[in-house]
């Protein structure tokens, strides 16, 4: 029997097993910025967020967490700034009805964050764009798991020993309600560890519930142009990665159809990798944009909608249990609302589930358990 579960209930086991937070204060969606009031004085931990009603005109403080590169985290803040508000602005053009909700905090031992999240939209059911800047320090386990698996950058510490960190990144989930229109996702990051170690991750994929080889082109086609501007090993790489990465182990096949996935780059100047990170993500809405607006209102059956959600539940299954960003944050005392705001308002479970073979459904599984090229 097909079933639409609520995520809200999961949401509120995730959130019983950590001490209570103060729930930030909600303002309509403002693009400007002001001074920020000063923080309270709070442990670092799952409480440690003080809502604020605007947020400051930088979040990077130069002399906070491990001495490193503060040009550079002022930089890639800014460069998240400049792309949230014209991610947001366009998401919401492309909606037409909705807009997107804006809660600001700060850390008093550095760092905050900004999510703005849309919610029941005429288009989108859900999304939302957080950005984060996060000083601390964080176990061993933590670090492992935010970067790439076999890397090791907590060598030279004791066993135990927290690491210092620094992180600043923008991270977006899109759930539309058509399910001819896909679900994407990014993230673009920059960390430094204590020791002066740095680097970059992100990349941006697509998730839809239907193969549609024209959208796939277009996707791929506009992150392989952006790579071949500046490395033309890039896309092959990165895209083989997305493949490697967005894989739900449990189920051997991936999450979507891919997109781009780096992690751990810092093999030449950070300032050339900076230009590829800001070019990446600046290409968000030219490379997701066009697609939703040709399928936004696209006839669809309940059966096409009941494949959607099926597809939504795998999503959170990797978001769960695989997914870095989920993983890091919650063992770094993460804000809880928007570690877990990429979850989809709603998703379903069927069991034992096997789409006829030949049909639509059955095609896109063989998609994701064979990963294809596009372009």
């Amino acid at each position: 029997m097909l079933r639409s579960i609520s995520l809200a209930l999961l949401i509120s086991v995730a959130v019983s097993f950590s001490p209570s937070h103060n729930s930030p204060l909600k303002r309509d969606f403002g693009l400007k910025s002001a001074e920020a009031k000063d923080a309270p004085p709070v442990n670092i931990g799952w409480d440690s967020h003080s809502p604020i009603s605007q947020i400051p005109d930088s979040l990077v403080r130069p002399g906070d967490g491990p001495e490193g590169n503060t040009p550079m985290r002022a930089k890639f803040e800014k460069m998240c700034r400049e792309a949230q508000i014209k991610i947001t602005e366009a998401i919401q053009e492309i909606d037409g009805e909705a807009t997107f909700q804006e809660d600001c905090w700060t850390r008093a031992t550095g760092g905050g964050g900004m999510s703005r999240v849309m919610s029941n939209g005429r288009v989108f059911e859900k999304a939302g764009v957080n950005l984060s800047v996060v000083y601390g320090s964080m176990p061993q386990e933590a670090l492992q798991a935010a970067t790439e698996r076999g890397v090791d950058r907590a060598k030279g510490m004791a066993p135990g020993e927290r690491v210092p960190f620094f992180a600043c990144g923008l991270s977006s989930v899109m759930h539309p309600r058509n399910p001819m229109c896909p679900t994407m996702h990014f993230n673009y990051r920059y960390f430094e560890t204590d020791g002066g170690v740095w680097w970059f991750g992100g990349g941006t994929d697509i998730t839809p519930s239907y193969i549609n080889e024209e959208d796939m082109a277009h996707f791929h086609g506009t992150y392989k142009k952006v790579c071949d501007n500046h490395d033309p090993t890039f896309y092959p790489k990165f895209k083989a990665w997305a493949d490697r990465y967005f894989v739900i182990s449990h189920r051997n096949e991936t999450r979507g159809l891919g997109g781009i996935f780096f992690d751990d780059l810092n093999d030449r100047d950070p300032d050339t990798i900076f230009e590829f990170s800001k070019e990446a993500l600046g290409s968000v809405v030219n490379a997701y944009g066009p697609i939703v607006e040709k399928h936004k209102d696209d006839p669809f059956t309940e059966k096409e909608k009941e494949w959607q959600q099926i597809r939504r539940g795998r999503y959170v299954e990797f978001n769960l249990v695989y997914d870095r960003g989920t993983v890091f944050g919650l063992k770094t005392g993460g804000r809880i609302e928007s570690i877990l705001m990429s979850l989809p308002l709603t998703s379903r479970w069927e069991y034992d589930h096997d789409p006829e073979e030949g049909s639509r459904e059955w095609e896109f599984l063989q998609a994701c358990k064979y990963a294809r090229e596009w372009i």
